[in-house]
């Protein structure tokens, strides 16, 4: 096995506890998709966003209005982090990481070339030793709100 697909994200840290121990023991890849959290940490939805009637999610317990709202938490800090590197939010969620792992590879997903330039811009932005720890500190300090996906999604995960 060269890679392993997986969701990752600053509000998805569940690799952490066990799969990513064993990547790193075998020396295998990563690839976290769902690395902007389904476009929330980039910082555009908020708790008054509508989306379209064919938008998956609508579904999504963490998109529900009162979770997207507790889950402004993330963005406010990955905020914070951008605007002393004069970066985007994205590129900020994007460049945390990043600097995980160097055998961490994220794919965010877009339609749209000017994301594909901000994401890739990312690469550039060197997080600093203070800048990590100051995202960890935070980040343990938030608890995301609404489940991953619907329960009948989240029943076929890990089978």
């Amino acid at each position: 096995m060269t890679a392993l697909q997986s969701e990752y994200s600053l509000w998805w840290r569940e690799p952490e506890e066990e799969i990513l121990p064993t990547l790193e023991e075998f020396g295998i890849g990563f690839v976290p998709f769902s690395p902007l959290g389904k476009g929330f940490l980039a910082g555009q939805i908020d708790e008054k966003t509508t989306f379209d009637s064919g938008d998956f999610r609508n579904n999504v317990p963490r998109f529900n209005p009162e979770a997207r709202k507790a889950n402004r938490a993330f963005v406010e800090l990955l905020g914070r982090i951008a605007e002393r590197k004069g970066a985007t939010p994205t590129q900020i969620a994007l460049a945390w990481l990043l600097a995980q792992k160097p055998w961490i590879v994220p794919i965010p997903g877009t339609t749209k070339l000017h994301r594909v330039e901000e994401n890739m811009a990312a690469a550039d932005i060197d997080l600093t030793a203070d800048d990590l720890e100051e995202i960890q500190s935070a980040a343990a300090h938030i608890t995301a709100q609404g489940e991953r996906y619907p329960e009948s999604a989240q029943r076929m995960i890990d089978r």
